[in-house]
């Protein structure tokens, strides 16, 4: 456990389609959220008291099926609050119990752990990635050397274009990425990594990066990703 942060970060791979998901744990409340519970929820609950913390919190990136299947599961066993962007919630269309909304900016205390919620759509309207300290929780919207569809309802690549653009010129370069599937080589990497082997992040024009996402990707590479050279 590192000490110099007041929180810790669990990443468990569960699922049929390499899904990540993450429980940030505050060192000094012993409280947790879990980010986009899905599949096999009972390995969350055996994390959580194994490591005697009490989750509080539910953090969705968006809404997709094998994101969200979970909450049910984790709501049956605790008292959690659910979070996601207002944005994501008007695309999801479904009926939530009393579910907190957020616009990208806002933060979430979870009880030491400061946690920023920002808005990248091109994945889904309402995408979002939960920014703490130097980590940044991706879901969908960037894989270690990939990044989401496009192609869905909801999906926008010129939208993601730019998602893409600001979290490489917005965020320090040490920022270690932590995606929502487990489709590469590696599990996490930096944004400086990511701005030299990712070949989303190497287009500097709109035109050309819809091309290549919506056309030619998914023909020519197949994960595990590796890095790719400008």
């Amino acid at each position: 456990m590192t000490t110099s942060k007041p929180y810790t970060i669990h990443a468990m791979e569960l699922g049929p389609m390499e899904n990540f998901v993450y429980v940030i744990q505050d060192h000094a409340t012993h409280t947790a959220a879990v980010v986009d519970p899905a599949w096999d929820v009972s390995k969350i609950i055996e994390l959580a008291e194994r490591e005697g913390i009490n989750i509080t919190d539910i953090l969705l990136t968006h809404s997709h099926h094998d994101h969200i299947n979970g909450i049910e599961d984790v709501l049956n066993k605790y008292n959690a609050q659910l979070h996601l962007l207002k944005a994501e919630a008007q695309f999801w269309g479904r009926e939530l119990e009393k579910p907190t909304l957020h616009y990208g900016g806002d933060k979430i205390k979870l009880g030491n752990t400061e946690i920023e919620i920002l808005h990248t759509p091109g994945h889904t309207p309402g995408s979002a990635c939960y920014h703490i300290n130097n980590d940044l929780i991706t879901g969908d919207t960037l894989f270690v050397f990939g990044c989401g569809r496009c192609d869905l309802k909801g999906g926008d690549p010129e939208e993601m274009f730019q998602t893409l653009r600001g979290l490489r010129e917005g965020l320090p370069k040490n920022t270690l990425i932590h995606p929502g599937h487990n489709y590469s080589e590696k599990t996490t990497s930096t944004l400086e990594e990511e701005a030299a082997g990712n070949p989303f992040m190497h287009f500097h024009e709109k035109g050309d990066f819809v091309h290549y996402r919506m056309h030619e990707h998914d023909r020519t590479r197949h994960s595990p990703y590796k890095p790719v050279a400008t």
